[in-house]
Parts: C-alpha cells; sequence; structure tokens
C-alpha cells in the first residue's frame, strides 16, 4: 500500500503577531487515484503552543517541515489504515434475502 500524505491546509491562530494555535489538515491517499485500490481520507487536527508542540513565533517561521512534525501522524495512520482494510482490503459483505425460503409447516 503506498500512502502519500500531503499537509493540505495550515491555519495560524495568533495573538500579538505570535502563533498560539495551528489547525492542519494532513490528506492521506493510498495508491494512485483510478486504481482499484485507491482511498482518500483528510484528517484534521489542532497544534498549541503550550502543549509544547511548538514555540510561540511568528506565523512566517513556520516552513512545512516544522508544520508537518506538529501533525500527529501516528494517530491518523492508523486510523487511515484501519479505513482502507473495511473499505478497499476486506469490505463488509452485505447478507443477501432469499425470498424463496418457505417456512416450515411444523
Amino acid at each position: 500500500m503506498a500512502v502519500t500524505k500531503t499537509l493540505v491546509k495550515a491555519i495560524p491562530h495568533e495573538k500579538s503577531s505570535k502563533v498560539e494555535e495551528w489547525h492542519l489538515s494532513m490528506k492521506y491517499e493510498n495508491d494512485s487515484e483510478g486504481d482499484s485500490t485507491y482511498y482518500t481520507s483528510t484528517f484534521l487536527t489542532v497544534a498549541v503552543a503550550a502543549n509544547g508542540d511548538f514555540t510561540k513565533a511568528a506565523k512566517d517561521t513556520f516552513n512545512l517541515a516544522a508544520l508537518t512534525a506538529m501533525f500527529n501522524t501516528t494517530k491518523w495512520d492508523a486510523v487511515f489504515t484501519s479505513q482502507v482494510d473495511s473499505v478497499i482490503t476486506n469490505p463488509v459483505v452485505n447478507a443477501e434475502p432469499d425470498n424463496d425460503f418457505a417456512v416450515p409447516s411444523s
């Protein structure tokens, strides 16, 4: 399973020109669009300066690597793997009705 992760949105929340919190969105993609095994999901997370995710600084000082490092990929990797398994690898098979079943007489 070739999984690509792309940070697609980063919204800074500032106070006194310093970022207090980031709202981050990461898009996960399994294989390539158009493949029968293609699956995509976007996860959201909030990184807060006070909990040690980062030091308060001006938003322009954060590069892609710093923003990506704040995203909890361990958690979302597991969720995405589970989603791919339940949708692509082992999809749910629904029960089929047997409309011809005859009710036993005794």
